[in-house]
């Protein structure tokens, strides 16, 4: 590699500085003459520029030369400003791994000569793992065997020689003589290392891990890697153990736990927690374990449910979670320059002496590490740092969320403390807190359940007391408490996130079928912690993508419980958006049906990979849905069932080629039922969907499915008015493109005329007089059933629809326009039909019984359906129905 002018220059200042504030630096430099000389070239790749090809060479005599020309590179091109932060840390790290697999191999065939480094695996932890290891690191290990395929002596019982083997590791790399020495060692983050060997079996780690492991433990193996020796063994341990750490439910009590460690350090480390000389870049206040902290807290939280944000590294964790909407932008920006600083000094301290030390030195030493970077004096130095470690003391402090006081005990107290919060009963709401504290329900009754309780009564009782109706949402607090078998992590999370408190008294003061949600699956409350909750849900492809996300091994049952999970959490997020006032409900509506239609293709996909198992495909044949109704129309409500038509295409006649063939008809009923039940049955993780299939040909007394020519014939010849009315809303759903397209050609050419001849509009007005008489309105508030609700403005869309056939769209909103656009229906109705669509959407949560709601809940209805204040709402819905009541009239009527 030919090297500018301009890096020779650079190297030689540098070479300067080290010779004059670095006695390390300058021994080596006075060593290594011939390093020296080639220090740019070496740039490029230290770790191989640094190796000695003599195979002659004792290992550990090798590995210290080594080790010392890779630090006299990585100092130089560090101070040079040729090797930026990241080169230099996965330089070093590099070396890491290269020496340590070099002295595994080594221990191995000097006790099995011959033998390959099967059977025995280094997991790298920490800096080492995230290959951000720093200038005179130790690094921290766990050491596995396999005692199926770790060579060892004859006569020697396999665990003895793992032992003998780490030891000799540890002897390689980390004795010292007159080279030096290669690495200091740290086994102590082994699981008991109090207790345990230094070397472990791996299914016994693997055992500890899944049962025993505590939260520094989940935090430490974010940066876990198989550094080492038998990889292939290392990486099938982590990919084991990979649910221990990136957990599917959250756990805030580990989140609290790694907090602890934060402040116990800060109390331990106390003289170095003050800026200025003496400050420990690594522990102190702002400094870099608290960048980390901040990353993997984060990491932890959402990196379960986010593969993406499971980066290693520091750096890259931090841009993961800016980039996911996680953590503030600009605070990652501060928090990763900061990070790099005080790694960068941290570097300089270390280089001066190569001690393993992460605190600033004081007086004259402290300006030797100023010029060692380039500056004047140590006085610069902390003007440097100065800025960087208060904005990350700040951020830190932010998350921390430390200073909270307790709540009073005794009645008298509570009640005080109630009634400064906003509670009009405070006498009833400190009852129900009484309660609590004397554990009358058994989520309450474990010591650390009572202890998260008061830590989070202060924040939660201040975020409930905001609310339009304090008293209605305490009271739907205790309901959920009484049904959880046990509330220690509602509580953490809720203390993990304050802000999150807040949005929960909003749901349980306006939103009692959210709040019977969240009373039988409190874990749905996890879907509102990311920063998008209250964002629009994705698109259909990007939802399923989600959906389909598993870990290695997971089956078909693991499925239907993640898919549940993950729909619950989406259904609940999109009901909160609206109680929250955050989104439309039109918009929230039209999620509903995405996140359902998601959910429909990932189960449907996994059913039939289930099903073929056995009975195979059929040839040039495939499943089909169509989706009508509301979920036709892409509107569903938070209550909506799922009415589907279930098709196939290809030759009834036909066989399935598997194991156990069927027959078509058949194969595809019962496929159909497998479908069916992976979208309604319950499993462990709740329920997902009704399912309504009673709009299929013959209705509940035809077959569950049919072929494609079978349903054609029977639209185009046998189907009724009311059939013909259902079908102006299907939408073929799950199946191929080509096979969609050919299922839409089949629909538009019924409806457009290929059917039979009918009085459409006697049909229309029988069926609107018997479902007045079966099916009333529930309330003075039902938009759909009330004369001049939804349903007559359907009949009036779809009877004019089929009359003129024009118009057809499954979406209503659109089917209106086009309707009015060309005279046939009045434009008003488009109007109607979004005002009472919001109200439907919204009553669904707030009032399902459709009566008028709390008088502090009517200013979220209001602002919801788009008008100011509770009479306009009235009003706003006798306008509409009488719209929609005259449109129906007029075309019952048999008018344009």
């Amino acid at each position: 590699m030919e090297t500018a002018v301009g890096d020779e220059d650079a190297v030689g200042r540098a070479l300067e500085r080290a010779q004059a504030n670095s006695p390390f630096l300058a021994h080596l430099i006075e060593r290594e003459a011939e390093t020296v000389a080639e220090i740019a070239q070496a740039l490029d790749d230290p770790v191989v520029a640094s190796r000695i090809d003599d195979p002659a060479m004792p290992v550990a005599r090798r590995l210290r030369i080594e080790r010392r020309r890779l630090a006299l590179i990585t100092a130089i091109g560090d101070l040079a400003g040729l090797l930026d932060f990241r080169r230099a840390t996965q330089a070093l790290s590099d070396f890491a791994d290269y020496a340590l697999d070099s002295a595994i191999r080594a221990a191995i065939a000097e006790r099995v000569p011959g033998a390959d480094a099967a059977g025995f695996a280094a997991i790298a932890l920490g800096k080492q793992g995230s290959r951000e290891l720093n200038y005179s690191s130790d690094i921290d290990p766990i050491l596995l065997f396999d005692p199926a395929t770790l060579p060892h002596r004859e006569r020697e019982a396999v665990e003895e020689g793992a032992v003998r083997i780490g030891r000799r590791v540890v002897e390689l790399l980390q004795g010292r003589d007159a080279d030096g020495y290669v690495l200091r060692i740290d086994l102590r983050l082994r699981p008991s290392p109090e207790v345990t060997p230094i070397v472990l079996p791996v299914n016994a780690a693997i055992s500890y891990y899944e049962s025993q492991a505590v939260a520094w433990e989940r935090a430490a193996f974010i940066r876990a890697r198989a550094a080492s020796g038998d990889v292939a063994l290392g990486q099938g341990f982590l990919d084991t153990i990979r649910p221990f750490v990136w957990r599917r439910a959250l756990d805030y009590g580990t989140i609290r736990d790694i907090r602890g460690i934060s402040r116990r350090i800060r109390d331990h480390h106390a003289q170095g927690q003050a800026f200025g000389a003496g400050y420990d870049l690594k522990r102190g206040r702002g400094g870099i374990r608290e960048v980390e902290f901040f990353a993997q807290i984060h990491q932890l939280i959402h990196g379960g449910r986010d593969a993406a944000l499971r980066a290693p590294a520091t750096l890259d964790a931090l841009a993961a979670l800016a980039e996911a909407g996680q953590i503030d932008r600009g605070e990652a920006a501060q928090l990763a320059e900061a990070y790099v600083l005080l790694r960068t000094i941290e570097h300089r301290v270390q280089m001066i002496d190569d001690r393993q030390t992460h605190q600033l030195p004081q007086g004259e030493a402290l300006d030797r590490v100023a010029r060692l970077h380039g500056l004047e004096s140590g006085a610069a130095l902390l003007d440097l740092l100065a800025p960087h470690v208060e904005r990350v003391g700040r951020i830190y402090d932010a998350l921390d969320g430390d200073g909270q006081t307790q709540v009073a005990a005794g009645g008298a107290g509570v009640e005080q403390a109630l009634a400064q919060a906003g509670f009009a009963d405070a006498g009833g709401a400190a009852r129900l807190i009484e309660g609590w504290r004397s554990a009358r329900y058994p989520a309450l009754r474990s010591v650390p359940a009572r202890a998260a309780l008061e830590a989070v009564l202060p924040g939660l009782l201040a975020a409930i007391g905001e609310a339009p109706d304090p008293g209605r949402a305490l009271a739907r607090l205790d309901t959920i408490l009484s049904r959880l078998p046990s509330a220690l992590n509602l509580f953490h999370l809720l203390e993990a996130r304050p802000a999150l408190a807040r949005l929960l008294s909003t749901i349980l003061c306006h939103a009692p079928t959210l709040a019977e949600a969240l009373a039988r699956r409190v874990e749905l409350i996890d879907g509102l912690i990311d920063a998008t909750a209250l964002a629009p849900v994705g698109m259909v492809d990007e939802l399923a993508a989600q959906m389909r996300e598993r870990e290695a091994g997971d089956d078909y049952q693991r499925l239907l419980d993640h898919v549940r999970k993950l729909v619950g959490e989406k259904r609940f997020a999109l009901g909160a958006q609206i109680v929250a006032g955050a989104s439309d409900p039109l918009d929230v509506s039209a999620g509903y049906s995405r996140v359902a239609e998601a959910a429909l293709a990932v189960l449907a996909e996994a059913a039939i990979d289930e099903f073929t198992v056995r009975h195979g495909r059929v040839p040039d044949s495939e499943l089909v849905v169509l989706a009508l109704g509301r979920f036709g129309g892409g509107a569903l409500t938070h209550a909506s069932d799922l009415d589907l038509v279930f098709l196939f295409t290809g030759n009834h006649l036909a066989e399935s080629d598997g194991e156990k063939p069927l027959g078509a008809v058949t194969y595809y009923n019962r496929l159909a039922q497998r479908v069916i039940a992976a979208l309604s049955v319950p499993t462990a993780a709740g329920a997902l969907y009704e399912v309504d299939t009673r709009l299929r040909p013959s209705g509940a007394q035809g077959p569950l499915v049919v072929s494609l020519d079978g349903f054609a014939k029977y639209q185009r010849e046998e189907a009724w008015t009311w059939e013909h009315m259902a079908l102006t809303r299907a939408r073929p759903v799950f199946g191929s493109v080509a096979a969609r397209a050919v299922v839409q050609q089949v629909i538009d050419a019924v409806l457009g005329g290929e059917r039979p001849p009918r009085d459409i509009l006697a049909d229309a007005r029988k069926m609107r007089e018997d479902m007045a008489g079966h099916k009333p309105p529930k309330g003075p508030l039902d938009a759909k059933l009330l004369p001049g609700g939804l349903v007559d403005l359907e009949f009036a869309v779809h009877t004019r629809q089929l009359i003129d056939r024009t118009g057809f769209d499954p979406d209503l909103r659109r089917a209106i326009s086009a309707l009015a656009g060309e005279g046939r229906l009045p434009p008003e109705l488009a109007a109607a039909h979004d005002f009472l669509t919001r109200l439907l959407v919204t009553l669904r949560l707030v009032a399902p019984d459709a009566e008028p709601p709390s008088s502090a809940s009517r200013p979220v209805v209001a602002h919801a359906v788009g008008v100011r204040d509770w009479p306009q709402v009235v009003a706003s819905l006798d306008r509409h129905r009488q719209e929609v009541a005259a449109a129906w009239a007029g075309v019952a009527e048999g008018g344009n």
